[in-house]
Parts: C-alpha cells; sequence; structure tokens
C-alpha cells in the first residue's frame, strides 16, 4: 500500500495508462507545462512529451471536438475541462456528438474518450468555478458518469475509464484534491460498482464525491446519539448500481441522499424514485434528499451555508426516524 493524496493518485494513474497504451493522450488548458490548474497532471509531458500531453487553447468546445476526432482514429484521449463550471462551451458537442455516435452508428463506431472535471464548491472559489453539474450529463443516454471520492478510486477509477470503449464524464471533488489515502495495487472493484463504506441499521447515506467525507462525518455522529447509520459510496452515478441500493435500502428500511447540486431534478431525486418503485414495502420512512439549495452558486463568503453540512444531514435522519415513530 502506498499513500498518495487524491489529486496525486489521479496523476499516478494516468501515468500507468499511458505507459500502459501508447494511444492514451492527456489535453487541456495547460496540462502540459504547469501540470494543469490543481497540478494533477504535473510531470506528465516531462515524461511522455508535448505530443501526448497537450496544451490547448482555452477553447473547450474545440477540446472536446478534437478529441472526439482522434477517439475516431483509434487514440484514447483523456481531456481536462479546468473547473466545473467550464464545460457548457463544450455541451454540445458532449451531449449532442459524443454520447451519440454508438448509437448513430448503429454500434460500428465507439469513442473511447474521458473527460475530466473537478466539481464542486468549498475552496472558496469565484463564480463558474464550484458548480455540480452531474445531472446533465447523467440524463444523457450514451455517456457513463462517475466521480471519485478518496486517493484508492481515484487511482484505480480512472484507469477503468480510460480502458472504458465509451466516453466517461469523470468527476473529481476539488476540495477533496488534497486528502490523503493509501492506495492498493489491485482494484477492489469495477469502475460502475458501489462501495458500502459502513454498515448501518438504522438508515443509510448515500453519496458520491465531496460528500461521502460528509456523510461519514454524519454517521460517526449519529453514534453518538445512538444510532447506527451506513454509508454507501455511489462512485458511479451513471450507471447506476441499484442492486446495491435496493440491498441497503431494504436493510436499513431508511435512505438519506446527499450531494452537492441542488436537489431540484437532481441524482438524489432518480435514487428516490427508484428506491420507492423497488423497494416501497421494505421502507419504514420516505427516501430523503440533502443538496445545495435551488440558487445559483453563491459568493464564496457564503457557500458553507449553501453546501449540506454534517448538520443538516443529521437533521434529515432524524426526520426518516420520525416518520417511523409517527406510523
Amino acid at each position: 500500500m502506498t499513500t498518495f493524496t487524491l489529486g496525486s493518485a489521479i496523476t499516478e494513474g494516468l501515468r500507468k495508462a499511458m505507459e500502459a497504451d501508447d494511444r492514451v493522450i492527456v489535453m487541456g488548458e495547460d496540462v502540459g507545462a504547469l501540470g494543469g490548474v490543481f497540478r494533477v497532471t504535473d510531470g506528465l509531458q516531462k515524461d511522455f512529451g508535448d505530443s501526448r500531453v497537450v496544451d490547448t487553447p482555452l477553447a473547450e468546445s474545440g477540446i472536446i471536438g478534437t478529441a472526439i476526432g482522434l477517439a475516431l482514429r483509434g487514440y484514447r484521449p483523456v481531456c481536462e475541462i479546468q473547473f466545473d463550471g467550464f464545460v457548457y462551451p463544450a455541451f454540445d458537442q458532449i451531449v449532442s456528438q459524443l454520447a451519440k455516435i454508438r448509437s448513430r452508428s448503429a454500434g460500428s463506431l465507439s469513442v473511447p474518450l474521458v473527460i475530466r472535471i473537478p466539481v464542486g464548491g468549498g475552496i472558496g472559489a469565484v463564480e463558474h468555478h464550484s458548480e455540480s453539474n452531474e445531472a446533465y450529463f447523467a440524463h444523457t443516454a450514451g455517456l457513463r458518469v462517475v466521480s471519485c471520492s478518496n486517493p484508492n478510486d481515484a487511482f484505480h477509477m480512472i484507469q477503468q475509464a480510460v480502458l472504458s470503449d465509451d466516453p466517461v464524464v469523470f468527476y473529481e471533488p476539488k476540495r477533496r484534491y488534497w486528502d490523503r489515502g493509501e492506495v492498493s495495487p489491485v482494484a477492489d472493484r469495477q469502475l460502475h460498482q458501489a462501495a458500502i463504506l459502513k454498515e448501518g441499521s438504522d438508515c443509510v447515506l448515500v453519496a458520491h464525491g465531496p460528500t461521502v467525507a460528509t456523510a461519514l462525518a454524519a454517521s460517526v455522529a449519529a453514534e453518538e446519539d445512538g444510532y447506527s447509520v451506513g454509508v454507501v459510496d455511489l462512485r458511479s452515478i451513471s450507471p447506476l448500481d441499484t442492486e446495491t441500493l435496493r440491498a441497503v435500502a431494504a436493510r436499513s428500511g431508511r435512505m438519506v441522499v446527499v450531494h452537492e447540486a441542488s436537489t431540484f431534478m437532481g441524482i438524489g431525486a432518480e435514487i428516490a424514485a427508484e428506491i420507492t418503485e423497488s423497494c416501497f414495502f421494505e421502507l419504514e420512512a420516505p427516501v430523503l434528499r440533502v443538496g445545495a439549495y435551488n440558487l445559483p452558486y453563491p459568493p464564496a463568503s457564503v457557500e458553507d451555508a449553501f453546501l449540506p453540512d454534517v448538520d443538516r444531514v443529521l437533521h434529515a435522519v432524524e426526520r426518516s426516524l420520525s416518520f417511523s415513530e409517527e406510523r
């Protein structure tokens, strides 16, 4: 086992992927000499050259459009979008072209392309630097959407994403880039498998990316009040590991979904609908959601009040438990 930060684990995962296959190309704004705005690609251009680690113009539509062409020619591009809110100029390329090519060609063409996107708030950034836009891409058939939450997953999931013959939107929680953890040499699960981080008999918290740490902290706090609260890391947003979600919901009878995005039309709503439909008779309470408010991301000075925290998660757990008492 080796200890890495989440950011450096992605670096090492990319390095492994590039060593294993010379068709893997990293491209994006300032990914070369600078090493990316979060230094995730630091050292890769030095080791692999500027033909495989390519500094692009500041044009996200051009980055993704060029990468689609490269993928169709047999390469496996990994594109970096500097910040979550910068992906919108490439939105048409992603949802109208990238996601549709396999279907449009009746399966004869594949586009093995990874789009890395730092996601979420918590770093005191300005507008367009702290958004959680997973639902846009999860709603688009033809895209795989995943989100790592710890260094071990970051290291293995980026390599698994590169190996996918389908396009993968790879979300990286930017406020967790500096979290340290052990990285095992062998992956312990497939790319689209959820991870049960903690079992709980009273309620289960479901989270992904930046809110996994929040859910774990809330679980510990709930224990101090005498409750057993489990935690599941989704890891994959599309497709969802519904088998694992159904199993944990049936065991505890209560579920709370936590994410940084607005709860309105968010990932939590899809999970709530799925679990309600498939586990109705096992549930002791409705599936509840904790997320950001349905507002534009606020100034950094008040982002702590905007993002879900331990207290808001615990309040949802208490609400879930109170439904059972009322019955």
